[in-house]
């Protein structure tokens, strides 16, 4: 599978170079439960290797013409383009992504959110009064980046980090690394200027870490639990280094006594179970009003019945596996402690043999206060709530320390975006509506700070100097 990738090497100044240890990570198929691969566990000689890489390059790509830098990716789009098979293929394997799944989003949206920076032209300059405004890249970025979105979550800072003119050490995760080195191949085949993009893996206590208390990285950039994100924030607070931090969510998906019941649990259920449930966006409470409440248990549970398991490369396949065993073994604890009536699935439900597999499961009767309600599960598991009336929804679904994403659905637009406006949330679909990947995208409280995606994805990797004339 990854044959012609140099998988056992880091890549540092625009070279695939060895890392400074011997030390390897298995990558795992979570659906076989077999090992596909080894990469480097990369060190802190590493991290400092990359950082000064990126470092010494830095000056010469933040003054590169902007046309010049937009030029590079789009270079990186045709290499990366050229590759969205085997790049399907790969998260495939090492997430156990299904097929439609990894073809559609794994591989597709990364390619178009860097198609738009590739065209993107944004003012570097503006005047306001008697001031010349002037945008300029931050300086060095550690991105540090998840495993269930292994590319898109990579590219959507890469890609913004890059057109700002700054330059980037990556520490993709340490369970899908593979993804990231058809990266890398397309980045060399591009002819990036050396040390603009280098590669480090590795783990979150050692790369990580690293990275986040380094003296000469001026920005982190991560995606992942709010757990790590705040002792990444610790670490770069000792330095007052600026940090971006997309972290958890538990989304409600509000549905409105008028809405059309039929869409909005479809879309629901589908949404809640989208990449197994790994995915921090996903609408895992459906807040139901409760004239409709029993009706739409029903549909939802038989929805989820829908859902076959199985090989991800299996066309019938809809639902693949947990990325590991871990993984597993953490949503069937949420579930075995889940005070609630079992609609579908649940512990006692079929699910294949071999892999970290879950069934699709649908809770019903959940308490808003409940476990079950607060803690993002990451897995396939929908809690289903009743409410009494709109201020009843919205109370419930500003109950939570996250603030990521949500829904809402009424056949009246006006009263679907007076309750989307009281929501505290970074974003929110009107009966289900499409994705925009150049809207911004980040949480309120506790699902992070900052916003990534277009030109507010841009803003975050740049500083703002005024300059009085």
């Amino acid at each position: 599978m990854t044959e012609r990738l140099m998988t056992d090497h880091l890549y540092i100044a625009g070279e695939w170079v060895k890392p400074s240890t011997s030390d390897t990570i298995a990558v795992e198929n979570p659906a076989t439960e077999e090992t596909i691969d080894h990469v480097p566990a990369g060190g802190s000689s590493d991290v400092d290797a990359a950082v000064a890489a990126a470092r010494a390059a830095f000056d010469g790509w933040a003054a590169t013409a902007e046309g010049d830098r937009r030029a590079a990716l789009d270079r990186l789009h045709t290499a990366l383009s050229a590759r969205s098979d085997a790049i399907a293929r790969t998260v495939g394997l090492e997430l156990g992504a299904p097929l439609k799944v990894a073809r559609s989003i794994q591989a597709g949206l990364p390619l178009t959110v860097l198609r738009w920076y590739a065209d993107a032209l944004p003012e570097s300059e503006e005047t306001l009064g008697n001031s010349l405004v002037v945008h300029e890249p931050v300086g060095v970025v550690a991105a540090i980046t998840p495993w269930n979105y292994p590319l898109h979550q990579v590219v959507t800072k890469v890609a913004a980090a890059l057109a700002a003119g700054c330059t980037v050490v990556l520490k993709p995760s340490e369970i899908t690394p593979l993804v990231s080195y058809l990266l890398f191949d397309a980045v060399h085949e591009a002819g990036l200027p050396p040390g603009v993009l280098n590669l480090v893996t590795g783990t979150g206590p050692e790369v990580g870490a690293a990275l986040a208390a380094h003296p000469d990285v001026d920005m982190v950039s991560f995606t992942g639990s709010t757990a790590t994100g705040r002792s990444i924030a610790r670490a770069a607070a000792d330095r007052i280094a600026k940090v971006a931090l997309e972290l958890g969510g538990k989304s409600a998906n509000v549905v409105l006594p008028d809405a059309d019941l039929t869409a909005a649990v479809k879309v629901g259920v589908g949404n809640a179970f989208l990449n197994s449930g790994q995915t921090c966006t996903a609408w895992t409470r459906m807040l139901v009003h409760e004239s409709r409440y029993a009706e739409a248990v029903e549909m939802a549970a038989a929805a989820a019945g829908k859902y076959r398991l199985g090989d991800p490369f299996d066309e019938a396949t809809r639902l693949g596996p947990v990325v590991s065993a871990a993984q597993r073994e953490r949503v069937r604890a949420f579930l075995s402690r889940a005070e609630a009536r079992v609609a579908a699935g649940g512990l006692d439900a079929a699910v294949p043999e071999r892999g970290h597999f879950v069934a699709p499961t649908v809770l019903a009767d959940v308490d808003p206060a409940s476990e079950v309600a607060q803690e993002e599960i990451f897995g396939p598991v929908l809690a289903i709530i009743p409410f009494r009336d709109d201020d009843d929804a919205v109370r419930i679904a500003n109950d939570s320390r996250y603030g990521l994403a949500g829904a809402v659905w009424s056949a009246d637009e006006q009263r679907a975006l007076a309750v989307a406006r009281r929501m505290r949330t970074g974003s929110v679909d009107i009966n289900g509506a499409t994705f925009n990947p150049a809207a911004p995208f980040g949480g309120y409280k506790q699902s992070g700070i900052g916003r990534e995606l277009g030109p507010y994805g841009l803003a975050e990797f740049q500083q703002t100097k005024a300059i009085q004339r």
